[in-house]
């Protein structure tokens, strides 16, 4: 617990417009994914068909969309930032290991790994000073 306020301090400390602004880009880039899987839900099966045999499809798909649109809501507005980000995680690593275990597309690794290495520095980060979180912190 003492970490988690170590680094919550540092945060504050440290805190700029512009990672809210990526914090927010996040959370929105997230919000959107998980409408898109929804509107294309065939391609979405496609694009998990290589390790459907290891996950219920059905399950897998309507707790990739929930946690996106949830956890991006969340993440927009710094919202028990870290725990969204939690939630977020074993489906971003899914989406950089599925360009090995099927087709290899660049954009998608590409960008898989980007959006899995901002959700690592946010869940060491957390929310900011201009957040939910920290608004609710200070309320006390």
């Amino acid at each position: 617990m003492d970490n988690v306020k170590k680094m919550n301090k540092w945060a504050n400390a440290h805190t700029y417009y512009s990672l809210d602004i990526l914090r927010i880009g996040l959370g929105v880039f997230l919000l959107l994914k998980g409408f898109s899987f929804i509107t294309n839900s065939r391609e979405f099966e496609d694009l998990i068909a290589p390790v459907s045999n290891f996950m219920g499809g059905m399950l897998t798909f309507h707790y990739i969309a929930a946690a996106h649109i949830m956890g991006g809501i969340m993440i927009v507005f710094g919202l028990l930032t870290r725990w969204a980000i939690i939630a977020q995680l074993p489906i971003l690593l899914g989406a950089v290991l599925i360009n090995f275990l099927g087709d290899m597309n660049g954009n998608n690794l590409m960008l898989s790994t980007a959006t899995f290495g901002i959700s690592i520095f946010f869940l060491f980060y957390g929310g900011g000073k201009h957040s939910a979180d920290y608004y609710f912190k200070m309320e006390k």
